[in-house]
Parts: structure tokens; C-alpha cells; sequence
């Protein structure tokens, strides 16, 4: 009996391992971080995460090797601007006394000279990052080449970040761009045949998502956008199934103080966030999406998808909800138009998920 105890004891504590061992790391985080605003081109948050990065055990030369890899997955330009970035927070912490840590010295990879082995290595780095299934791509031989002797031979010849790193920087990077998701899906299992468990790569992309970095669900226009994201809508909260943001809009040459004609105010709503059924009374309530996906919905009516730009104008006395898609972020603006002065909300179920 003890020593079933023991195993079941020691099986539990092997399992707690395990899954702390997958949970993100600072240092991941850090590192996911500046990949990502890299390849928005953010440099005025870039500026800011670099610092973070630094405070918190990142080293110069670790953050030299993320932005040099990622001129294969974002180009020279966003590549360049990050390391001048880089170069100009290092001169401001020294102007500051602050203490910045070079790391490991930068070595000249013995790869470089041998351009044979380098595509051998190369081809052998990708077919392992695709799971052990070699990839030509015939249509056009000189992007394969590139891919093998230059990225995945030449590139990941460094070592100042291991190959788990380099696929965290690059999932990052590629969660920050549009139109790439086709790449961020490949290279999310790749980061697993590179080290990663499968639990923390989506870890990752709940993070880069959570902080308003992602570009694959709007989370970076609602967090970055031209519209502010405003502070939690606590006061809401209990008529919301998910997370929203609420942010009062001023006109901008009306001092503090002074009152607008017509009241405007944001909504952020989360992936999946969405309002319970309501019904305005003694006014008509008017949407304008301006970032995201989302939906709208009158009973007893199809939902209908709302995207930016479109309006939506809700009469008064109307059952409606409306909401992000599953999948996005989702933005609107509203204001209320002909109020009788007695005007109130009545909010209702939640929204069923069929």
C-alpha cells in the first residue's frame, strides 16, 4: 500500500512537472514580444519592449540575433529599423547608467564558409522543422535555395538563440502580420518538431493575442489602432459573455469639460466576446464598426457579419445583440440619436450558441 502511495505521489509530481515545464517563460515572452512588434513595424512600442526585454534577462546579443533573423520573414527594412532601435535604447540606458548585458560573444559560424555544407545543413534543418518530410519547392529553384542554404542553413548556424527560440521569434513575428496564415499555421507545428510542446505554442499565441499584439484576430488594431481601447467594462461586465473594453471618444477641439452635441464612445469586445439580447427604450442606438469582425443579430432575424465601415442603425424597441466573431477582435462606435430624455436599456438572456 506504501509503495502504491509513493508511485501515485510520484506520478502526480512527474505530471505538475511536466505542464509547468510548458507553461511560457519570461524570457519567451520577452522574446515573442519584440518579434512581434518587429514585424508590425511599431517602433514607439518596439522602443519600450526592448527596455523590458533588457530588464528583465534578455541579452543585446540575443535581440541582435531575433532581428536579424527575422529580415527572412519580414524584410530588411522592419529588420534594419529594429536594430537601430536597439542600438539607440542601448545608448540611452548607457547615457543612463543603466547596465545592459552583451551575453555570450557573437561568433562567425565555421558554416559560412562552406556554402556545400550550409545547404546540406540547411535541408536538414528544414525537413526536421516540417516533421521529417523533405520539401523542394521546383516552381521556383532560387527561393528553395534561399530557404535551405540561407535561412535554415546559414541563419539558424548562429547560436545565440537554440532552434526552439528561433521558431518562438518566428510564430511571433508571423502573428503580427497579415495575410500570412498560411505560414503561422505551418510554422506553429514546426515550432513543436523544434522543441516546443504543442500546449505552449498556443500558450504563445493566447499571449501575443491577450497583450493586443496579434494581427491574426485584430487584437493588434484594437490595442494599437487609430480608435482607443478604453478600460475593462466592469460596469457592463454581467451583460457581456466574455471580455470588453469601453472607452468615451472627446472631440478633439473641445476643451476638458465641455459638452458635445452627440456623445461618442468604442467598444472592444475580446474573440467571442459578445452582449446578452437588449432593447433600447425612448431612442435608436447607431453602430459604426471600425476595426475587426463582428456580428449583429435582431430577433427573430439572421445574424448578420459586420465588418469596418459598416453602420448599423437599431430602432428603438428592437431585441438585438451584437458582438466579435469567434475568431476577432471587434470594434465599434456608438451613439444614441433622438432621445426622449427618459431613454433606458433593458438587458435580457444571454445569446445562445446556436
Amino acid at each position: 500500500m506504501k509503495q502504491f502511495i509513493l508511485s501515485i505521489l510520484f506520478i502526480t509530481f512527474t505530471m505538475h512537472t511536466t505542464l509547468s515545464a510548458q507553461l511560457l517563460s519570461e524570457r519567451q515572452k520577452q522574446l515573442a514580444t519584440v518579434a512581434c512588434l518587429e514585424a508590425q513595424g511599431d517602433m514607439d512600442r518596439l522602443e519600450a519592449a526592448i527596455g523590458t526585454a533588457l530588464d528583465r534577462g534578455i541579452t543585446v546579443n540575443e535581440l541582435k540575433e531575433a532581428f536579424s533573423q527575422l529580415y527572412a520573414y519580414t524584410g530588411f527594412p522592419r529588420s534594419l529599423n529594429a536594430l537601430n532601435k536597439l542600438k539607440a535604447v542601448l545608448d540611452d540606458r548607457q547615457a543612463k547608467g543603466l547596465v545592459s548585458e552583451e551575453g555570450k560573444p557573437w561568433t562567425r559560424p565555421a558554416l559560412w564558409d562552406d556554402a556545400e555544407a550550409a545547404l546540406q545543413r540547411g535541408t536538414e534543418v528544414q525537413t526536421k522543422l516540417l516533421g521529417g518530410k523533405p520539401y523542394n519547392y521546383d516552381f521556383c529553384p532560387q527561393d528553395d535555395h534561399y530557404l535551405k542554404a540561407h535561412l535554415f542553413g546559414d541563419i539558424f548556424a548562429g547560436d545565440q538563440l537554440s532552434e526552439a527560440d528561433r521558431e518562438i521569434v518566428t510564430v511571433a513575428a508571423l502573428s503580427g502580420l497579415k495575410g500570412v496564415e498560411s505560414q503561422l499555421a505551418s510554422h506553429k507545428l514546426g515550432a513543436v518538431q523544434m522543441g516546443n510542446s504543442p500546449e505552449l505554442v498556443e500558450e504563445l499565441c493566447r499571449y501575443l493575442s491577450e497583450q493586443g499584439l496579434s494581427q491574426t484576430d485584430h487584437a493588434a488594431d484594437a490595442s494599437a489602432g487609430d480608435w482607443p481601447k478604453g478600460n475593462p467594462n466592469d460596469a457592463y461586465a454581467q451583460y457581456f459573455s466574455g471580455n470588453s473594453y469601453l472607452a468615451t471618444l472627446q472631440p478633439k477641439n473641445l476643451s476638458e469639460g465641455e459638452q458635445t452635441a452627440q456623445r461618442f464612445f468604442n467598444v472592444t469586445f475580446e474573440p467571442g466576446c459578445r452582449n446578452n439580447w437588449h432593447i433600447h427604450h425612448g431612442f435608436h442606438q447607431i453602430l459604426i464598426c471600425v476595426s475587426g469582425r463582428g456580428w449583429y443579430q435582431e430577433w427573430g432575424k439572421p445574424a448578420i457579419a459586420v465588418l469596418p465601415g459598416d453602420i448599423i442603425d437599431i430602432p428603438e424597441g428592437v431585441k438585438h445583440w451584437h458582438g466579435a466573431q469567434q475568431d476577432s477582435w471587434f470594434q465599434h462606435l456608438y451613439t444614441h440619436a433622438g432621445d426622449n430624455g427618459n431613454s433606458s436599456t433593458e438587458w435580457l438572456e444571454a445569446v445562445s450558441d446556436k
